[in-house]
């Protein structure tokens, strides 16, 4: 039960505006409970036809909305406040994405100097992002395994737990990202092989991005035995995401693209590398062999 509660203010009569109320479409029906005022504001309580949490809900508290509008009453209530809320976090958030994806492109191109191995990593990023999603809505929105966390299932998902986990797991798939790639960069810097890079980027840092990802999965399980269902789907979302990037993502379909991608991993124009402040590549060739001249000295 979500009603809807609508602040009379000002001293008007309540009555009126309750019967306004339960004209509109979706509305069962209003009332002015006794009792339920403080100086010159009272309460009406209407009663919507549908869960206050259900997707048709924000149709109703539209024609609500317009209904009140010219009188002294303004809707409240858990389920108008539920859609405000949603609205707060989700309203701007593909220009948040948008610019998170930016920047990541931006940092990473001036890292690994190549305009692939940034967009192959953002892709991979979202890629993981899904199927932590995806995992989530399996296990507690449809109730596929949720007996083993003692809920069943809950037909929704809350609204604050995909942003959540798009902030940590985002960051978290992106550290191992720039882990594996930097190491790789560096045996192809030193090699001039795309193979060899792969192969001694794996050896290199496979054992700790593995390790890692087990502590924190194992981390987050402990912390979904709480007994609050929200921290349940966070915590096994952020769980199956690790554990789906460090296996699924950075152990097979990283090295594989790259694989598959051969020389074009290292692309980068010559008017991105002026955008971004970086040497030529004849400037890095003339570089090198004094670099390492240098350190054999």
């Amino acid at each position: 039960m979500k009603p809807f509660d609508v602040l009379v203010e000002h001293g008007a009569n309540p009555n009126p505006i309750a019967a306004k109320v339960s004209k509109v479409d979706g509305v069962t029906g209003a009332a002015v409970p006794a009792g339920w005022h403080s100086g010159s504001d009272s309460i009406v309580e209407a009663f919507p036809d549908t869960d206050g949490a259900a997707p048709g809900i924000q149709s109703i508290v539209d024609r609500v909305n317009q209904s009140l509008q010219g009188t002294s009453g303004t809707l409240g209530g858990v389920a108008a406040t539920d859609r405000d809320f949603v609205h707060a976090i989700y309203g701007n958030f593909p220009y948040v994405l948008a610019f998170v994806l930016l920047l990541t492109l931006i940092l990473l191109a001036r890292a690994f100097r190549s305009i692939v191995l940034p967009i192959k990593a953002a892709i991979l990023n979202l890629v993981s992002l899904g199927a932590a999603f995806g995992i989530v809505v399996f296990i507690f929105q449809e109730g596929h395994g949720s007996s083993l966390w003692n809920i069943t299932a809950t037909q929704s998902i809350t609204a604050w737990i995909p942003l959540m986990i798009f902030a940590f797991l985002f960051g978290l798939s992106m550290d191992y990202e720039v882990f594996m790639l930097t190491r790789m960069r560096e045996a192809y810097d030193e090699t001039g092989s795309t193979n060899q890079a792969i192969e001694l980027g794996l050896a290199r840092t496979g054992k700790l991005v593995t390790s890692a990802a087990l502590i924190l999965m194992f981390a987050f399980l402990v912390l979904s035995s709480s007994p609050g269902f929200e921290i349940k789907e966070f915590a096994i979302g952020l769980a199956a995401g690790i554990i789906f990037d460090a296996t699924v993502i950075r152990a097979l379909l990283v090295p594989s693209l790259m694989r598959l991608l051969g020389r074009a991993n290292w692309w980068m124009p010559s008017w991105t590398r002026s955008a971004l402040f970086l040497p030529s590549q004849e400037e890095e060739r003339e570089r090198a062999p004094a670099e390492v001249a240098t350190e054999n000295a």
